[in-house]
């Protein structure tokens, strides 16, 4: 509030400029679908189109989760706040594509979890010019191209990467 008075702004001002910092990162929750569906906004797979931006969701404490795809949709939910969206996914990814086929429950029962929660495992993040890596402990289980949680430590947030083998995940490109 100082730096209101300091301004010159009135009191409503400032009041709505508080309000508008405790939204949730819209561009972050587009980033995180992207990341979990493993396409970005408009490409086959990825979402139709980013979050709508007239939405003013409460700023989730923890990293919203997301689900699916559902009926050809990704679900992002925000468990200690209570809210959820529905995020349309265009049609041509590889999950749809597997699910259309009918052969989404024999392919989940066939992949095999190559890490475990608890299990430490090994991020690694980079290109073809360099690669950088960070011992992690898995929050989830996940077989071999499976988008996990992983953290630091307990009191880090989480980060997702895609199960690559034992031991090893890999961050996602985010230009692909």
């Amino acid at each position: 509030m100082i730096a209101c008075a300091a301004t010159g702004l009135g009191v409503g001002l400032c009041a709505a400029a508080a309000r508008a910092q405790s939204f949730e990162n819209l561009d972050r929750l587009d980033s995180i679908v992207a990341m979990t569906v493993g396409a970005n906004v408009g490409t086959p797979g990825g979402a139709t189109a980013p979050v709508d931006r007239r939405l003013k969701l409460a700023a989730c404490p923890q990293v919203p989760e997301v689900s699916g795809p559902i009926f050809g949709a990704a679900m992002v939910e925000c468990k200690p706040l209570g809210w959820r969206i529905r995020v349309p996914l265009n049609a041509g990814g590889a999950q749809q594509a597997q699910a259309s086929s009918g052969y989404a429950r024999s392919a989940a029962m066939q992949k095999q979890v190559v890490v475990k929660k608890g299990d430490p495992v090994q991020l690694v993040a980079g290109g073809t010019a360099f690669t950088v890596s960070r011992m992690m402990i898995a929050d989830e289980d996940g077989a071999a191209g499976d988008m996990i949680r992983v953290r630091e430590d307990k009191k880090s947030d989480p980060v997702l990467a895609r199960v690559q083998e034992m031991g090893v995940v890999r961050a996602p490109d985010r230009f692909q």
